[in-house]
């Protein structure tokens, strides 16, 4: 399940786990790089969110939707919000710069880690 000749995939999972969140996935090195952003990706600039980097996900999950039984991690319905493909223009430790091309995300947006919160916590927000 390779991106093609214009980036790499992506997903945002709508979970209706114990809270209703939203799951960002992004293809890289063979996986789904994965961040949990509870009140949903910001659509307008100038919008900051929370972003939880989870652990990775296999490539097949990018088309995974349904229920997840109650007692295992995650229990819930899950539906794909958006997917589509992504340009990566920089990714460090610290900062993902991307470029979303899918049916409701698309333009620029950055990931900026969020340290001061905690290890995992990272900002998402539209720049362009």
């Amino acid at each position: 399940m390779e991106g093609g000749p214009t980036g790499r995939i992506f997903v945002v999972h709508e979970h209706h786990a114990r809270r209703l969140h939203y799951d960002l996935r992004l293809e890289k090195d063979g996986a789904l790089k994965s961040w949990a952003v509870p009140k949903g990706i910001p659509l307008e600039k100038g919008v900051k969110r929370l972003a939880i980097q989870v652990e990775d996900h296999p490539l097949e999950y990018a088309g995974f939707e349904g229920a997840i039984p109650e007692g295992e991690y995650g229990a819930g319905e899950v539906r794909i919000w958006d997917r589509g493909q992504y340009e990566a223009l920089s990714w460090d430790e610290g900062k993902i710069e991307v470029s979303f091309m899918g049916k409701l995300l698309t333009g620029r947006y950055a990931l900026v880690r969020f340290s001061k919160a905690g290890e995992n916590q990272w900002l998402i927000f539209r720049t362009g």
